[in-house]
């Protein structure tokens, strides 16, 4: 018989935990690495699974899922965080999944609905947003090297369609706190990829974030939340900037021109903003005479 082994990483989560291990009691094993929680997680968690490790608390969060990994006997590995919860549809949908047991998929990639500020957020990149969570053990891992990395996966893998829960950001402290972490790490691969530094930059991350997030992926249809998230995401991406302005010393420019260069980039980006007005006024018309003139205005 398939079983089922779902591995949690967490630190100072009592107030997430206990619906996360009780969305996980189908499961044949629940482990957990605790890294170094100084709240109550380890005691709730106690009460559900008696395979608790704990760990340092490595800045490189992937290194003690890994570990975890390591831990687990089951034929299959359900990769969860402390803010994630399996929904009851899932759990029918994982059930059958491993019983028709599939030999040549080793993994499946699962839907996130991400609960942002109370809200599920539907567009802004916040959907579907698939994890590559489900695996067969031995078969998956994380390369620990970048905060937001998938796991690597051996093999062929699908979809499934029931989503899990993920309760992300329920407040704009909790945000700057992991955007300090998070935007560190993202400056770091960045150079280590070869990224070369241009003052320009300044201005591209951050309205090339926000034109992705509130246009591009339509964070307009998530209302007042997709036009702050968009403005969140666009800060995160300035922060991702200045952080390897700072790792490379922050080296100044000499460069004359940088007035008429500003002016240029922003011109550039005025044209976009328009295009992009221009290109949800057609979308959301009925009428074919608009849609006409809104095509010719958007030439």
């Amino acid at each position: 018989m398939t079983k089922l082994s779902v591995v949690i990483s967490a630190f100072n989560e009592e107030s997430k935990i206990k619906d996360c291990l009780e969305s996980v009691r189908f499961a044949d094993e629940i482990i957990l690495v605790d890294n170094m929680s100084a709240d109550r997680t380890v005691e709730i968690a106690q009460k559900f699974t008696s395979k608790i490790f704990k760990r340092p608390n490595n800045p490189m969060l992937n290194v003690n899922k890994n570990f975890g990994f390591t831990k687990a006997t089951g034929d299959w590995i359900l990769s969860l965080d402390a803010d994630e919860e399996i929904s009851d549809d899932l759990v029918g949908e994982i059930k059958s999944t491993l019983k028709a047991s599939n030999a040549k998929i080793n993994g499946y990639w699962v839907p996130r609905k991400n609960i942002i500020f109370g809200k599920w957020i539907e567009h802004t990149g916040w959907y579907p947003d698939h994890q590559l969570r489900l695996f067969r053990r031995n078969k998956g891992k994380f390369e620990e090297k970048h905060v937001h990395e998938m796991i690597k996966l051996e093999g062929k893998s699908e979809y499934l369609k029931n989503p899990m829960i993920h309760r992300n950001y329920e407040t704009i402290t909790q945000f700057l706190q992991k955007l300090i972490i998070y935007t560190e790490n993202e400056a770091t691969q960045l150079i280590k990829n070869g990224y070369e530094l241009k003052w320009q930059d300044i201005i591209r991350f951050p309205i090339k974030e926000f034109l992705s997030r509130f246009f591009a992926r339509k964070g307009y249809k998530d209302g007042l939340h997709g036009i702050a998230l968009s403005i969140l995401m666009a800060f995160y991406h300035l922060v991702i900037f200045i952080n390897i302005w700072q790792k490379l010393g922050f080296k100044d420019i000499s460069d004359n021109n940088l007035l008429t260069e500003l002016e240029k980039e922003l011109k550039n980006f005025g044209i976009e903003f328009k295009h992009w007005f221009l290109e949800v006024k057609i979308n959301q018309t009925k009428s074919p005479i608009k849609k006409i003139i809104y095509r010719f205005l958007n030439k």
